[in-house]
């Protein structure tokens, strides 16, 4: 829900190679003027949805249509590839001139001179729209590299069905279970005897999950001091989520450790078949189930459960920034703030099935809809904080070479507690000292 992107089920894709030769062919922005003096920009997208897909071209055709010195190009990017992708368009000076990202894609190129900053550029209204917790995502060194429009919750979807038979409390975005009684509820609703689970965690990429959905204990892993320099710690309140996931696995059998390993559509089969009461997904994955539910089958959307902190937990927003080599930076940014124009930030929800970042989009009543329960999503969106990893340098490395092993193994049962410690902490640090020097 990455926080937002790759929380999604895997479409088809560009490999990196093809997105960069469709940036090559049709145009950079080192090559940003036409012959007879307009203006032309590359706007590359990651919407790959059709409903997504089919509202960004329609937005860039609307602009095309009212802005004959301006135009844009819409190029098709992939979520699968694009940080690599990017990297390479960037050194090779063919980057496109408007990036669709997430926000924890950023820190690097920010840091790294890539991306502009384009705090000065973008207009009141959309500043002062979108809140300053948003902000935060895009925002390294005090200056803004890109601006958060698309966000998403981690919620519960839930067998309604089953939920009601059991006799369970319901939780709602007022009331929500706290991490105890979730743990409680999934034992009751079943312990896998008869093949039969109380939650699947899809936990195929278990660090997003885990650090995010920890903020609702006070949990943050990362602490920046004085000096500017991030360490890892994992205290008291970045271990109850975890523990809780472990615990259903490997204590209680509410869990199946069997989809441990899966992605959050490869729970969808066993969810419909009545394997599973819930499944842990991003908001996105309504959309999904909508499609593929078998006829009759009645499903809700939870809030995850709350801590300490409530229902606080980490997103990284999808989000456009601009090139640093861009030769039209306020062009470029004239363009983002006609696509974030709210009626068009929520046709871009639509599309995606997320929350906007706008509090003005936030308001549309069709984001506010019991069907398909966007009622609930967008109760939550007060609560969404910039992801805990957001401005930590080495992150990506941390993540893939530390972290995930570390937690497949941990929620697998294969290591406990204080192993998990030694390794998010002592290597992880190892890690992000070399990021800090």
């Amino acid at each position: 829900m990455r926080t937002s992107r790759r929380r999604r089920p895997t479409p088809r894709l560009l490999t990196a190679a093809g997105a960069a030769l469709a940036l090559l062919l049709t145009g950079c922005s080192g090559d940003s003027g036409d012959d007879d003096g307009k203006i032309t920009l590359q706007f590359q997208s990651l919407a790959w949805q059709k409903e997504s897909v089919d509202a960004n071209k329609a937005l860039v055709d609307e602009w095309n249509a009212t802005h004959p010195d301006v135009k844009v190009n819409y190029v098709q990017g992939s979520w699968d590839s694009v940080h690599d992708q990017l990297l390479t368009s960037f050194e090779g000076g063919e980057a496109p001139d408007i990036i669709h990202d997430a926000s924890d894609d950023l820190a690097d190129f920010a840091y790294g001179g890539y991306l502009a900053d384009i705090g000065d550029l973008l207009p009141e209204r959309l500043t002062s729209d979108i809140p300053e917790r948003s902000w935060e995502t895009a925002t390294f060194g005090g200056k803004v590299y890109g601006v958060p429009f698309l966000q998403e919750p981690r919620v519960l979807i839930a067998n309604a069905t089953w939920l009601k038979k059991s006799g369970v409390r319901i939780p709602t975005p007022e009331k929500p279970w706290s991490w105890a009684e979730f743990r409680s509820v999934t034992k009751e609703l079943g312990d896998g005897k008869d093949g039969k689970y109380g939650v699947a965690w899809p936990l195929k990429e278990p660090v997003s999950a885990t650090l995010n959905l920890s903020l609702s204990t006070g949990g943050k892993m990362f602490h920046r001091g004085a000096d500017g320099k991030v360490d890892v710690r994992f205290d008291a309140a970045d271990q109850i989520m975890p523990r809780t996931v472990h615990d259903q696995v490997n204590g209680d059998g509410s869990a199946s450790g069997t989809t441990l390993g899966m992605g959050g559509s490869d729970t969808l089969p066993g969810f419909f078949g009545g394997k599973y009461a819930m499944v842990p997904l991003g908001f996105s994955y309504r959309q999904q189930i909508v499609q593929q539910a078998p006829k009759g089958f009645d499903w809700q959307v939870l809030p995850a459960p709350a801590g300490a902190d409530g229902l606080a937990q980490g997103v990284s927003p999808q989000t456009l920034s601009v090139s640093e080599d861009s030769p039209h930076k306020k062009e470029a940014a004239a363009f983002i703030d006609f696509f974030l124009q709210p009626d068009n930030m929520v046709k871009l929800a639509r599309g995606d099935w997320m929350l906007p970042t706008g509090a003005e989009a936030l308001k549309d009543p069709a984001l506010r809809t019991e069907k398909d329960d966007w009622a609930v999503g967008t109760a939550l969106a007060e609560h969404l904080r910039p992801a805990p990893a957001q401005s930590v340098r080495g992150y990506p490395e941390w993540k893939d070479k530390v972290a995930t092993p570390a937690f497949q193994e941990y929620y697998s049962g294969a290591i406990g507690l204080d192993e998990l410690r030694k390794r998010l902490v002592d290597d992880g640090n190892l890690v992000l000292a070399r990021y800090q020097r």
